[in-house]
């Protein structure tokens, strides 16, 4: 099984990566877990983070805008989102001291076959056991 990506162009006016490609994820489908979304929602409120053993922890995250002092911050002006945060759980190997990441060792990636507009392709990459891509540039979302 692979991860598949779709192409796209930065079109963005004022971008540095202007003209440039990258790619995208693509998804086929739901899971839906209902019980645990209500359980996590609670905690996530609560100020908890979530760790699912074997995955990864969850977390509430917040931007805001800039306040001339501390005194002049109030969270309903300065606020501009909430968001939840993921990171994928880390093991290290002892003897190797080879790092993993839960969900990202060993993925590969195959060009979706699809585009509604973009370029199509068959191109594969595998990440190295570290969850680092072993070919392509950086960059985009």
């Amino acid at each position: 099984m692979a991860v598949n990506y779709k192409m796209y162009q930065d079109n963005r006016k004022e971008s540095k990566t202007k003209g440039k490609w990258f790619a995208r994820a693509t998804h086929k489908g739901v899971v839906e877990t209902n019980q645990l979304t209500e359980v996590m929602t609670d905690m996530l409120q609560q100020s908890m983070r979530i760790k699912l053993n074997g995955l990864g922890t969850f977390k509430i995250g917040i931007s805001t805008r800039a306040a001339e002092t501390a005194k002049d911050f109030t969270i309903t002006k300065h606020l501009r989102n909430v968001h939840v945060l993921f990171q994928p759980e880390l093991t290290v190997d002892r003897s190797s001291h080879a790092r993993k990441r839960a969900l990202l060792h060993g993925v590969e990636f195959t060009e979706a076959d699809e585009y509604t507009s973009g370029k199509k392709g068959d191109k594969t990459t595998t990440t190295k056991p570290s969850g680092s891509a072993t070919s392509g540039e950086e960059g985009g979302n």
